[in-house]
């Protein structure tokens, strides 16, 4: 890179991200509606610790600081998921005003901070009532995420202008439907679980929908899915290419019998985003999953293809592949010690290279890096700090990996670090810290790490200071 290079345009996003059941708490207040995280999390040994996200980082009632912080870090753009259950307790009909108010007020704070809200409407806290009425497996969960879709555009998209749907699908239907380590802890065969699927597409078209009808200023829509990335082993060889290719989009896990099975037989690419880009399954998924399939109606699939503005990718690793003998994908093993993160994650920086340009080749939408980040051990020091430079140093490694895709031609128009602060992982609790922001959750401290003050200066010189890193 040229000294003093600014790799990414002008109107590049700068951003970070959260997800409201990991941040919010206030769990119960002000006529919020539980949702199926509140019901598994208050489910004994279902959570690392026993730790539940009732007060998470209790950004429902610390958001002025959490955005002064934000402004503080000059983010351009944050991405924060509304919680359904809190606008809507019962999932449809009554209206809870309260819970409006909060999001109106975060909204206009940001837009007066100099922050574009980026809105994701689903971050899988389903509304635990509509889970009684058989929650995604019941056809009519598209009608209803339609409505709070509706209510949400009527609220708020005289000032939000980018939306996403859904996040990643794959894993809260592969990890909450078929493996059961997230909510709604269950473990249902492949049949039931496509059978969702489908119903989870066809409420991510319904939704669309309704936010080009309903949006009062023109709406700029994506989704984010979670990004399953194959690398070529030779970036010289285009067999490697042709590898990788299918290994990201022809690739289907062998049907296993109608009993809970390992949620990779999700973990792909094409089968959600094929119907969602293309209107259509991917021609290999329907043969090899033939005797599972739901019952697509004949209007199903123009619902589900809406037309997508961008396309957002959660990227956090990938893995190296060969042309095999056969010209079918071989994994590459990785290293012995190779690097990885707290969370046993590997280190890869090139799936940030890879995987935006792949996708942007298969998809011919604009990308938006929608989650990526580490957890790593992170305290505070003797010195009253927190120190990570193992975050700064994956950060740099990955973003010096996407200046390269946008130096190579794909159009890339965001990133959004996960996470803005630290906060509850799910199934982890809060053994995992993805931060730029320390939080002492026994008093709420909130403590900007030095990867804080490092992504400021990258924001502040769009790039540049990559160069140094």
């Amino acid at each position: 890179m040229k000294k003093n290079a600014t790799p990414f345009p002008h109107s590049f996003a700068w951003g970070a991200a959260t997800a409201a059941y990991q941040i919010e708490g206030a769990w119960n207040e002000d006529g919020k509606g539980p949702s199926v995280w509140d019901m598994m999390c208050h489910q004994p040994g279902r959570i690392w610790n026993g730790h539940t996200g009732d007060v998470a980082c209790d950004h429902y009632h610390r958001w002025r600081e959490d955005i002064a912080l934000m402004k503080e870090l000059g983010l351009t753009a944050y991405r924060f998921s509304i919680s359904w259950p809190r606008v809507l307790p019962e999932g449809v009909g009554r209206i809870n005003d309260a819970g409006l108010e909060f999001y109106n007020r975060l909204v206009d704070a940001l837009l007066e901070a100099g922050i574009e809200p980026w809105a994701t409407l689903f971050h899988w806290d389903f509304p635990l009532a509509l889970y009684r009425r058989g929650g995604w497996l019941n056809r009519d969960s598209a009608d209803w995420f339609a409505e709070y879709a509706r209510v949400v555009a009527d609220a708020l998209s005289d000032r939000i202008t980018h939306w996403m749907t859904l996040n990643e699908p794959q894993v809260f239907l592969g990890h909450g439907h078929q493996i059961g380590v997230h909510a709604p802890g269950l473990r249902l065969g492949l049949d039931d679980v496509l059978l969702a699927t489908h119903h989870v597409l066809l409420a991510h078209g319904r939704a669309v929908a309704v936010l080009r009808e309903h949006a009062r200023q023109t709406p700029f829509i994506g989704w984010a899915p979670a990004g399953s990335i194959a690398t070529p082993a030779d970036p010289s060889n285009p067999r490697d290419w042709d590898a990788a290719r299918t290994a990201m989009f022809d690739q289907f896990a062998d049907p296993p019998a109608r009993t809970p099975s390992d949620s990779h037989s999700l973990w792909n690419n094409s089968y959600f985003s094929d119907p969602v880009v293309f209107g259509h399954y991917p021609e290999a998924a329907l043969k090899k999953w033939s005797a599972y399939l739901p019952e697509i109606r004949p209007n199903d699939l123009k619902i589900i293809h809406a037309p997508l503005d961008f396309y957002g990718v959660n990227i956090y690793n990938s893995v190296a592949v060969r042309s095999g003998e056969d010209g079918r994908p071989v994994e590459v093993g990785r290293g012995l010690g190779y690097p990885q993160t707290l969370f046993h994650w590997p280190v890869t920086p090139e799936s940030l290279y890879y995987g935006p340009r792949l996708m942007a080749e298969r998809y011919r939408l604009p990308i938006v890096v929608t989650e990526n980040g580490l957890s790593s051990m992170d305290w505070i020091a003797r010195d009253g700090r927190v120190h990570d430079p193992g975050r700064i140093d994956f950060t740099a490694r990955y973003l010096s990996e996407l200046a390269r895709a946008l130096a190579d031609g794909v159009d890339v128009r965001g990133y959004f670090h996960w996470s803005l602060m630290d906060n509850f992982e799910w199934a982890e609790g809060f053994k995992q810290r993805f931060g730029l922001i320390f939080v002492d959750y026994p008093t709420q401290r909130r403590m900007p790490k030095d990867s804080f003050h490092w992504y400021a200066e990258l924001i502040r010189t769009r790039g540049a200071s990559l160069e140094t890193t």
